[in-house]
């Protein structure tokens, strides 16, 4: 591979702002793996945010690549899979997987897409250099003949209709807005764009915590829901704690230690068929990567106030963010119900059917 930009390759990323600045170019804020592709002819990469290769996961796209793509090139892009209107996070997750006859089994199932919103190089040209509505006039060019599973981020300078994509995307599994300054050159690894996302709150019972990796104080408090049949489901965590909050935390939850699992509602947490009637925390996961997914267990008696962003299906997405507790409200009360449900949005609309 001889290209004028080369691997590895840092994405330019966005720092988060409270509403949508005047002024940008903006796009929808993509829920998938975010990926610089590389191609020269035959060759291509597909390389992930920390630079680890994603090709062996997804040929479906390393072949779209091949088809769709000019024959040299660098885009930035986001790899999504979408089907039944809106995007499907866990099912990326999935790919991840050791056995290439499992990951070719899951590309014919649910395939995946490549959306690109950023173009690098051409050619023998870098564009790293050039502004962003430039880079996005090249892209827009470039891309245009391209057919579907590759697709160009529908983009606006209308701040208006950058309002209105805010509100409804979310209903497609998207979470929120990026605004682009127009005059920006491309900045590998700098938070130099703009992100808006959603913010919500949800009161949940606190069932567990896990030791921070530093040592014997508190790393991320464990989440729970109550489902329509009363079952506590693991939705997530709170963590980013100052380090003398999390020693703090450790007395302050001692009364409600167990001194084991048994008689907790998420006893079989370490059985990997339970997992498949109930959502608990150290579940089988190819992206633990080894680590210690234990945890200590308390008896699901207190409630905290959090802040989310979105819901990928029955949990949070990202890490949440501690607000309060709330000794007013009983464990039972936590309930999904009161999770606000976003308005629903076919991403067929949004990637031209």
């Amino acid at each position: 591979m001889d290209l004028p930009v080369m691997p590895p390759v840092s994405p330019m990323l966005a720092k988060p702002v409270a509403e949508i600045p005047d002024g940008m170019q903006y796009e929808a804020k993509w829920d998938g793996f975010r990926v610089i592709v590389f191609r020269d002819g035959d060759e291509v990469e597909l390389a992930s945010r920390t630079a680890k290769s994603l090709s062996r996961y997804f040929p479906e796209v390393v072949a779209a690549v091949r088809t769709e793509l000019p024959a040299r090139c660098v885009l930035d892009g986001e790899i999504v899979i979408a089907h039944d209107g809106r995007l499907h996070f866990e099912e990326l997750l999935e790919r991840i997987h050791p056995a290439d006859s499992r990951v070719r089994t899951l590309a014919a199932r649910t395939p995946a897409s490549l959306v690109a919103f950023d173009l690098l190089a051409l050619d023998d040209t870098a564009l790293l250099a050039a502004g962003q509505s430039e880079r996005r006039r090249a892209l827009v060019e470039v891309l245009r003949p391209a057919r579907p599973p590759v697709h160009t981020a529908p983009a606006t300078t209308d701040r208006d209709v950058a309002e209105r994509w805010f509100a409804q995307f979310e209903g497609a599994g998207l979470d929120g807005v990026i605004a682009k300054p127009p005059h920006l050159p491309y900045r590998p690894g700098d938070r130099a764009m703009f992100k808006v996302k959603h913010a919500r709150t949800a009161d949940c019972v606190v069932a567990g915590y896990r030791l921070h990796k530093s040592g014997p104080v508190v790393g991320s408090l464990l989440l729970g829901l109550h489902d329509t049949a009363g079952h506590l489901q693991h939705v997530g965590v709170c963590a980013s704690f100052p380090m003398a909050r999390r020693r703090a935390l450790v007395e302050e939850l001692a009364p409600l230690r167990m001194a084991e699992a048994a008689g907790h509602p998420w006893a079989g947490w370490a059985d990997e068929a339970a997992h498949t009637a109930r959502r608990m925390p150290g579940g089988p996961s190819r992206w633990s990567g080894g680590k210690d997914l234990s945890w200590v267990p308390l008896r699901p008696e207190r409630v905290c106030e959090v802040g989310y962003d979105h819901m990928e299906g029955s949990r949070f997405r990202h890490t949440a963010q501690f607000r309060r507790w709330r000794p007013d409200r009983t464990p039972e009360s936590c309930t999904y119900a009161q999770l606000e449900e976003p308005v629903g949005y076919d991403l067929g609309e949004l990637l031209g059917g």
